[in-house]
C-alpha cells in the first residue's frame, strides 16, 4: 500500500468520525492531535466555529513533554484542569481517526480523572 493511499484512507476515517461527533456550547468537542514531536489539544464549539480552549506541548510549560504515554497523561491532566476552570463538565471526544488505545486512551483517561464526562 503506497503512502498516498494510506493518507487517503486516514482522511476518510476522519471525515466518517466528524460526521457523527459535533460539539456545542454546552458540550464542546475536544480534538486531540499527536505528531512525532508534539501533542495538540483543542476544545471547540462547532456551532459557532470557535475554539474555547487549547493546549499544546509547544507551550513553554510543556516543552519537556514528549508525545508518548507519559506525555499524553501529563498534557491530558493539565488540559482537564483547564477545562474544569472554564466551567465545563461534559465534552465530546474526537480522536481524529486514530484507534482508541495507547496515547489516545491515556489522554482520554486523564481527562476523565479530572471529572470530565464523555
Amino acid at each position: 500500500m503506497n503512502l498516498t493511499k494510506k493518507k487517503e484512507l486516514a482522511q476518510k476515517r476522519k471525515w466518517r468520525i466528524r460526521k457523527k461527533v459535533i460539539g456545542s456550547v454546552s458540550r464542546p468537542r475536544v480534538a486531540v492531535c499527536f505528531t512525532n514531536k508534539n501533542i495538540h489539544a483543542q476544545c471547540i464549539d462547532d456551532e459557532n466555529s470557535h475554539t474555547l480552549h487549547s493546549l499544546s506541548t509547544n507551550n513553554s510549560d510543556f516543552k519537556s513533554v514528549l508525545p508518548n504515554l507519559e506525555g499524553a497523561q501529563k498534557l491530558g491532566s493539565a488540559f482537564g484542569k483547564k477545562l474544569n476552570e472554564g466551567g465545563l463538565t461534559s465534552i465530546v471526544f474526537d480522536r481524529s481517526g486514530r484507534k482508541y488505545h495507547g496515547c489516545v486512551k491515556a489522554f482520554a483517561d486523564s481527562l476523565r480523572e479530572n471529572g470530565l464526562k464523555f
